[in-house]
């Protein structure tokens, strides 16, 4: 079965049973402190899983594009993904475990869907603590639709519990479906432990809330919330031991060889070609929802992603600009599905034309200052060695792998040490997790007054910046805590003092008239024809809802808000600089008048 064909049966499946097809939202998360992407099918969906009403209803299904950078250096096995398609379906406060282990039963087995034997399964269950007790409605839900008991593994909270997504929030136990991918019959007794059992898909049943001291309190509002990757799923049902050995790859990789002048390969492909089929994916899609490559956050992130492809190319003897044309081979394959990948192919190509001729320079620079090291070994010493710290510095700085450096060493006669680099390396992805961890530390569903009052300062803000700087402004991201703001846009110059002074001057102006916030729902040709502001070569679904504040401000959006605008005190703006090529960045606060 095609990776299309699982796609369109899932959608189609889930429409089948009440569930409203909703559109795939952007990869950069709209006013989320804790993540830089989209990681999860759930991720746009957190207001409405803490009771919020979505416009398309209670019954939800999608397709969802999401990237994951936390395996970023694991990326060139056979597993690891940067970029993904994520299926789901959700109940808001609708059906619960029953219809969802059902639905999920009826997919998984059913002759017209995928038509897995029920023997090739397993599943594993809550097998509850202090906190929550054993999910027993689930143990007893799957050995009725014919899962034996013995393939029904009762596992603990690092195993089957989800959430809360940040300190506190909506939480609850999990069961998750195993496919068996060795040879048959499979053992009749479940161990999870046996990486031949490999995870297809995952019922998440929120009906817990964390709170702030670490208790676990009953949801108001019980939800359901599944996900299945379907680069996974694909493989696992074509008998691939990769994903990149699906179809799903095979476009890219025959750009590759074109470009490279080699013939087709049929069997595995090297890491060096995985990374650059993944990363460069990955790129396309970020660089189609207006992010461009910078030195922070999302742009940072990407420009890794580009130049970490580059670097593989080279290595696989590649010297002119390629890593368009392999975007190029991933907009015909993804177009249509994604259509906003067409609409932006010119910046998208421009960019990575423009990046790796800025990294060529990078490059140059670093050949130069290796061969600075060289030269300051005096001639007699015998064991000539690159150190550690040197050799991550080549790397981190200037982009040099470190198969690069011992090469070029090697030619000059130099050894590299090389468990100096790799502590290093460590050392480094040991900060930068930390720095992550502290850095998104707070709730991804932080709907507090504060957030929400932030919130409809960035619609203020918006209005204002496109009154004092023109029409060409709009939101290139938002990323907003209880404490601050922080608003990217579209502006190519860095403003000037004159200019901060008028726009904070008329955001204040706004929250002075104390302006009723007011919400409606409406369609999308509705809310165009309303004047309301949207990215509209983005997807919508069907039905938005439209936040309007007097003669200010009118938008498409879905956080949180205040009811009026004079709830909001004081603004002001603390910084203003750049965030990429292109996108400017302004930080902000409310304060107490």
């Amino acid at each position: 079965m095609k990776e299309a064909d699982i796609r369109r049966k899932y959608i189609e499946f889930f429409k089948s049973k009440g569930h409203q097809e909703i559109q795939s939202a952007p990869v950069i998360p709209e006013n989320d402190p804790t993540c830089l992407f989209t990681t999860a099918g759930m991720h746009p969906l957190v207001p409405y899983l803490q009771g919020a009403k979505h416009p398309a209803g209670k019954r939800l299904t999608d397709f969802q594009k999401c990237i994951r950078t936390g395996d970023i250096d694991e990326v060139g096995d056979a597993v690891h993904l940067t970029f993904f398609e994520m299926l789901g379906n959700w109940s808001l406060g609708d059906y619960f475990k029953e219809e969802a282990i059902r639905f999920s039963f009826e997919f998984l087995t059913g002759k017209e869907n995928l038509n897995i034997p029920v023997e090739r399964l397993a599943v594993s269950v809550f097998a509850g603590d202090d906190d929550a007790p054993f999910d027993e409605t689930a143990w007893k839900l799957w050995n009725s639709l014919g899962i034996p008991a013995e393939r029904i593994a009762k596992l603990g909270k690092k195993d089957n519990w989800w959430g809360p997504a940040g300190i506190t929030g909506p939480c609850g136990p999990d069961t998750e479906m195993f496919y068996w991918t060795g040879e048959l019959p499979p053992p009749e007794k479940f161990d999870p432990a046996d990486k031949r059992w490999v995870e297809i898909w995952n019922d998440v049943f929120m009906e817990y809330n964390k709170t702030a001291d670490g208790k676990f309190e009953p949801l108001a509002q019980r939800n359901v919330d599944t996900g299945m990757g379907l680069e996974r799923v694909t493989a696992i049902l074509q008998g691939k031991t990769s994903c990149y050995e699906t179809e799903i790859f095979a476009p890219i990789f025959a750009k590759l060889d074109e470009i490279r002048g080699t013939e087709p390969v049929s069997g595995p492909r090297t890491p060096s070609e995985r990374i650059i089929a993944d990363h460069l994916r990955a790129a396309t899609f970020i660089l189609a929802d207006g992010i461009t490559p910078g030195k922070v956050d999302q742009p940072y992130v990407l420009r890794r992603l580009i130049r970490r492809a580059i670097r593989e190319g080279r290595k696989l003897g590649i010297t002119e600009n390629f890593t368009a044309k392999i975007a190029e081979a991933v907009i015909e394959e993804f177009g249509d599905i994604y259509p906003e990948l067409r609409r932006q192919k010119a910046v998208i190509c421009e960019e990575l034309n423009r990046e790796e001729k800025q990294f060529a320079v990078t490059l140059e620079k670093g050949t130069h200052e290796f061969q600075k090291l060289i030269d300051r070994v005096p001639a007699h010493i015998t064991k000539k060695v690159i150190s550690g710290k040197n050799a991550f510095n080549l790397y981190e700085t200037y982009g040099f792998p470190i198969e690069l450096t011992v090469e070029m060493a090697k030619e000059k006669g130099f050894e590299v040490d090389r468990a100096g680099y790799d502590a290093a390396f460590a050392k480094h992805q040991e900060l930068s997790r930390a720095g992550a961890e502290q850095k998104f530390k707070g709730g991804l569903a932080d709907s507090s007054v504060e957030t929400a009052r932030l919130h409809t300062a960035t619609h203020l803000l918006q209005a204002a910046l496109r009154k004092v700087l023109g029409p060409h402004v709009e939101q290139r991201g938002s990323n907003i805590t209880a404490e601050r703001l922080r608003f990217d846009f579209s502006h190519e110059q860095k403003m000037t003092p004159e200019q901060l002074a008028e726009v904070e001057k008329l955001v204040n102006e706004a929250i002075d008239r104390d302006l009723p916030v007011v919400c409606e729902e409406m369609t999308i040709e509705e809310a165009k024809n309303s004047g309301a502001m949207g990215l509209f070569e983005n997807k919508y679904d069907a039905r938005v809802k439209v936040y309007t504040m007097g003669d200010v401000s009118k938008e498409i959006c879905g956080g949180p808000h205040a009811s009026h605008t004079g709830e909001l005190g004081h603004f002001k703006i603390l910084k203003e600089e750049s965030s990429s090529r292109g996108v400017r960045r302004i930080k902000a606060v409310l304060q107490s008048k």
